[in-house]
């Protein structure tokens, strides 16, 4: 029964992160054609709390799949480097997050997808991914309300978020390299 659940892939969860990914068109329409920076927030906003629902529903609604641990991410990262091709338009120091999370991303998905095929594991976010996401959102939300930031406010959120990145690249690299190492270990004792 719980392999079942592991497997399924119509939920309330992974149905939010598939309207995560819909948003993506709006904001970019309301940014950069409409230049609606208001509407834009809103519907930034409204993709961070389908993030945070989802996954409030998948834990204490016990609907947590692995569709759902891949499908999240690439919602969440689809959006933030949508987001900050945007802004990149009027703020140019939005492409070190760029390609970060390109770096970062193909990095990450890589090894990750060895740990899958190797351990079967489909392994979820961490503290620092969901702090790492968290500050991408608030520094991004800023940037489209804030349309005149002071140059040295904007080099700061941007770098905040970047040291941050860093961070949270290094551990989940780390997390994938141990958790291989592990498996490896336990595979030779059998």
């Amino acid at each position: 029964m719980e392999e079942k659940k592991k497997n399924k892939i119509l939920t309330i969860p992974n149905v939010l992160s598939f309207l995560r990914i819909c948003m993506i068109p709006a904001f970019v329409w309301a940014y950069c054609f409409k230049q609606d920076y208001p509407m834009t927030a809103f519907v930034l906003v409204l993709s961070g709390l389908t993030d945070v629902a989802d996954g409030f529903i998948a834990r204490h609604f016990n609907m947590i799949s692995d569709f759902g641990k891949a499908l999240d991410p690439v919602a969440d990262k689809l959006t933030q480097f949508a987001m900050l091709i945007c802004l990149l338009t009027r703020f140019k120091l939005m492409l070190v997050p760029v390609l970060l999370i390109v770096i970062k991303e193909i990095v990450t998905g890589i090894t990750s997808l060895v740990v899958i095929k190797k351990t079967g594991n489909v392994m979820g976010a961490d503290w620092h991914g969901k702090v790492t996401t968290i500050l991408l959102y608030s520094m991004m939300i800023t940037h489209v309300l804030w349309y005149n930031i002071p140059t040295e406010i904007s080099t700061v959120l941007i770098l905040a978020c970047v040291v941050m990145m860093l961070i949270s690249f290094v551990m989940y690299v780390l997390r994938n390299i141990n958790t291989l190492k592990r498996h490896e270990a336990d595979s030779s004792k059998i």
